[in-house]
């Protein structure tokens, strides 16, 4: 009989990538996480680590494991549903995350709604980042996160998350007031390829967004500023220091001398749903989905 939490230790491994950050995650020592897989290799009577430079990587029978391990997750959180069909009515707590803008426009929102609708319901909401947000899916520790996507996400196929489309938000170009982009309805983002421009700091997901939409228009933009918050960039183009893309949930301080500018092309990012394998249909977690699809239309408008 295997040992499911040895079995959660090989999870958390193959999560974090490393024995130390597993343990780190898990509240063990690292020896104490490196015994929990050695004992779990014993009752199976195979390898589950091996040697590389400095440190270890999964064998190919822990990757199998690894497998039936995301299934047996999947299975159990169906099978908790399964237990919990005579009780429908969204009960309980249901935890929450999300990057800041998905709080603000999103989630508080929705957790508002929920709680009128469902008394026996308590939203919890948490502000996390990538890949915080997954972090704490694999760990127990929220219910729903709504991601971004981005290439540092898990792959889709990932048999222990479920990632499934939520909305599209568009950057538009933002650029100061009386700029001559300013009075077009619709602008060709290549049309500012010789402007200053302000981004996203290089660790933030939307960076990448933004590269890409002027790489697409033909152009590298000349980035002179960084910020990490909306309304910092959105500051920085107030006050004539350059141009920027922002995308349009990102809700900007009012009166600010600055105009948004829809682009051609629909430049955007793509906004996810993201549970656990099996969660989905889950009373709460199903009322919280279909509360952010009814928000989402209106979000983005």
């Amino acid at each position: 009989m295997i040992d499911l939490r040895r079995l959660h230790v090989l999870r958390a491994v193959a999560h974090y990538g490393t024995v130390t950050a597993a343990a780190r995650a898990l509240h063990f020592t690292p020896s104490a996480a490196s015994q929990q897989i050695r004992q779990l290799a014993r009752e199976l009577g195979v390898d589950l680590l091996e040697p590389q430079g400095r440190g270890v990587r999964l064998t190919p029978a822990a990757l199998t494991l690894l497998a039936h391990a995301d299934a047996i997750q999947a299975r159990w959180e169906q099978a908790e549903l399964d237990l919990r069909a005579d009780h429908g009515d969204p009960a309980g707590p249901l935890r929450v995350s999300g990057f800041p803008v998905a709080v603000s426009v999103l989630l508080a929102p929705m957790a508002a709604q929920l709680q009128e609708r469902h008394p026996r319901l308590t939203v919890r909401v948490r502000e996390a980042a990538l890949p915080e947000s997954f972090d704490l899916l694999f760990e127990g520790e929220t219910d729903l996160a709504v991601v971004e996507a981005t290439p540092l996400n898990p792959p889709l196929s990932d048999a222990r998350f479920d990632q499934q489309p939520l909305l599209d938000d568009p950057f538009d170009l933002v650029v100061p007031e009386g700029h001559p982009l300013a009075g077009r309805e619709r602008v060709d983002l290549g049309d500012a390829a010789h402007e200053t421009w302000i981004a996203p700091v290089p660790e933030s997901p939307c960076r990448l967004h933004v590269m890409s939409a002027c790489g697409r228009a033909g152009f590298s933009p000349h980035v002179v500023h960084h910020a990490l918050d909306w309304n910092v960039i959105a500051h920085l183009v107030a006050n004539r220091l350059g141009v920027a893309l922002i995308p349009r949930l990102a809700h900007l301080t009012p009166h600010l001398p600055i105009t948004r500018v829809r682009c051609t092309g629909n430049p955007h990012r793509s906004l996810l749903t993201c549970t656990r394998r099996g969660a989905r249909e889950r009373p709460a977690v199903a009322a919280a989905l279909e509360e952010l699809h009814r928000l989402a239309p209106t979000a983005v408008a």
